[in-house]
């Protein structure tokens, strides 16, 4: 049986139906709100490397907290737009799925299984 982790927020409406999928797929899913349990650094710079994209990509852009702290700054490095993840969780785009070593956001939700 496949095992999944979920980056989830339960108010998300596309992480809820993520959940949903991979329950309806028989996957075994740890489920780590990412809100609560958010992850360090050194995760989030794993995130990116199975997802295979620059961490602007894992940024939620509208969020009122990336425009307040203008993180649409070009002259910052990854290493500041990941401390800014970190110390801002609700910045991480939604839902993240890991699986068999590779991630995918699940934007749209049928997009995890890909992974699968």
């Amino acid at each position: 049986m496949t095992k999944a982790v979920i980056l989830h927020n339960p108010r998300c409406s596309k992480s809820r139906e993520t959940l949903a999928l991979l329950n309806e797929q028989g996957i075994e899913v740890e489920v780590v709100e990412y809100l609560k349990d958010t992850p360090d650094a050194a995760e989030i710079r794993r995130i990116l490397s199975l997802l295979g994209v620059s961490p602007r990509e894992l940024m939620r852009t509208k969020e009122d907290e990336y425009k307040a702290q203008e993180l649409d700054n070009p002259a910052l490095d990854d290493d500041e737009l990941i401390a800014y993840m970190v110390a801002t969780p609700k910045l991480i785009e939604r839902p993240v799925v890991l699986a068999n070593g590779k991630a995918a956001i699940g934007r749209p939700p049928v997009k995890v299984l890909d992974i699968l």
